[in-house]
């Protein structure tokens, strides 16, 4: 892709949005950003960064139906993220029409599309965590929120079976994302973020008591992913591009939440000190104790990156908050 093409970024303030436009600066790429416009101006972080082109997540709609030059492609990580979120309607107006409309855009202008999925989709895990597209309609996800991502998912290989599709498209079902760039989430943020917060004003990590037989407290699991393995991702899905299909993007590798609060105190220098406190009982029934991508589709489509490991993701994401860039 070169300088001189534009991409359109929606969720452009959010976490992995904000990141893949870090790296469209790094690369020269030109790019216009959608979002919450006070978003863009309450995060201090952002101050550094060029967002091109703002506009408001409202004007997207009108400001792709006129007339303007080409774009190079739409990479779509705008949505509800908040697992806490109960608002069916809410979720289905932006994390399910707004994406349609993006997609039809995308369509349209005969563009590729990239658009953050979830591995909230998978729900309890029993099912595994398989991205074969014929499992779909089998998720039962923990939350409305999961719901959401699977029913868009569903909606997107329904048009892609009738040929209603981008020329490209690839969904991405995020694992547990972490890095800089994620503290406007508050309780939504990653454990290294809350691990990093609680060991340097108390010294401990708390971590959630496990109330399954057979897990040991803190051994509950998940696939912990570095964001930048996330927005190579995005870029692979362009540069390739990927024709079409949905895809897991992890590290393959699943790792215990002590393994992470460890390797939060090794970065700190401090020693470790674990503190185990009861899930809370609104979440406990729907709380997951295993995640873990499966990445072949991915890897066999050309996908080769190594991902960042668990301490050496945790280690560059400490450094940066000691800094006070984080």
């Amino acid at each position: 892709m070169s300088a001189s093409e534009t991409l359109l970024v929606t969720g452009a303030a959010g976490f992995i949005g904000a990141r893949f436009v870090e790296s469209c600066n790094a690369r020269g790429v030109p790019v216009v950003s959608v979002d919450r416009k006070d978003a863009f101006e309450a995060r201090p972080e952002h101050a550094r960064l060029d967002f091109g082109d703002l506009l408001d997540i409202e004007e997207l709609e009108s400001w792709l139906s006129a007339p303007r030059p080409k774009l190079a492609g739409i990479v779509h990580m705008g949505a509800i993220s908040a697992t806490t979120e109960l608002s069916e309607a809410l979720l289905a107006r932006f994390n399910v029409d707004y994406s349609k409309m993006v997609w039809n855009a995308a369509r349209r202008l005969g563009v590729p599309c990239v658009y953050a999925s979830s591995a909230a989709v998978y729900g309890d895990g029993s099912l595994g965590f398989d991205d074969a597209d014929a499992l779909v309609p089998r998720f039962r996800p923990l939350n409305p929120y999961g719901e959401s991502k699977r029913r868009f998912d569903l909606w997107a290989l329904e048009e892609a079976a009738a040929g209603r599709t981008p020329p490209a498209w690839a969904g991405f079902r995020f694992f547990n994302v972490y890095g800089f760039g994620e503290r406007h989430k508050g309780g939504m943020a990653s454990v290294v973020l809350h691990g990093y917060d609680q060991a340097k004003a108390k010294g401990e990590i708390r971590l959630f008591r496990s109330h399954k037989p057979g897990v040991a407290d803190g051994h509950q699991t998940r696939d912990f992913v570095d964001v930048r393995d996330a927005v190579d991702a995005i870029w692979f899905a362009l540069g390739a591009p990927i024709r079409s299909g949905i895809f897991n993007v992890g590290t393959g590798a699943a790792r215990t939440f002590l393994d992470l609060a460890r390797a939060v105190f090794e970065s700190l220098g401090l020693p470790e000190n674990v503190a185990f406190i009861d899930t809370p009982l609104a979440i406990r029934e729907r709380y997951q104790y295993f995640t873990e991508a499966r990445m072949d589709r991915l890897r066999a489509l050309g996908f080769a990156k190594k991902p960042v490991g668990l301490e050496d993701g945790v280690d560059w994401y400490v450094r940066r908050l000691e800094a006070g860039r984080g």
